[in-house]
């Protein structure tokens, strides 16, 4: 199974349907929480920018958030990025 790493806050209800989305998959995931400034910067950088949450990391992948997840899903192509 990949690393997934999600970048979320505790008052976001996209979030929550990511971790739900990756709990239903049966995948585990390490929530990183950006509440302070230095951890957003950070998922900032790593996410070329995008300043919303939940910003979500697949080993190397950079998914994008919550819609971008689910677009992969009905794609037919998350099941495939999390195998890897």
């Amino acid at each position: 199974m990949s690393k997934i790493q999600i970048y979320t806050t505790l008052t976001c209800p996209y979030c929550y349907a990511a971790k739900s989305l990756l709990e239903k998959k049966g995948v585990d995931y390490h929530e990183i929480n950006v509440g302070k400034p230095e951890v957003r910067s950070k998922m900032i950088e790593r996410a070329k920018g995008r300043r919303s949450v939940p910003q979500i990391f697949i080993g190397d992948n950079h998914v994008g958030g919550f819609d971008d997840m689910v677009a992969l899903d009905r794609a037919g192509k998350l099941d495939a990025l999390l195998a890897e």
